[in-house]
């Protein structure tokens, strides 16, 4: 199961939210999404987990705590299908 956090505080890295998450169960992936330019975490990120009830566990037991001071969001992630780029589109106007 994959489970979105939000309101990552930026000192917080992969490392350190794998142990988070690993005290949960076993965790299969793990991103802090990043600014492509400056390569600073944006302050969220994904964890896939193996079991889904310790997801549901570490949903249950995270979501709303503080975390350096920060109040986090965890909760399911979104699917947003096939299609979903992310964001980086054009934007809908013409380079020429």
């Amino acid at each position: 199961m994959k489970v979105f956090i939000g309101g990552l505080p930026l000192e917080v890295n992969e490392a350190e939210l794998n142990a988070v998450f690993g005290d949960f169960g076993p965790v299969k992936s793990l991103r802090i999404v990043k600014d492509r330019e400056t390569k600073e975490s944006r302050g969220f990120g994904f964890v896939e987990m193996v079991n889904e009830d310790e997801a549901k566990e570490a949903i249950r037991c995270m979501n709303g705590q503080s975390y350096y001071g920060k109040r986090i969001t965890v909760n399911i992630a979104e699917d947003k299908g096939p299609g979903f780029n992310g964001g980086g589109g054009r934007g809908g106007f013409s380079r020429n």
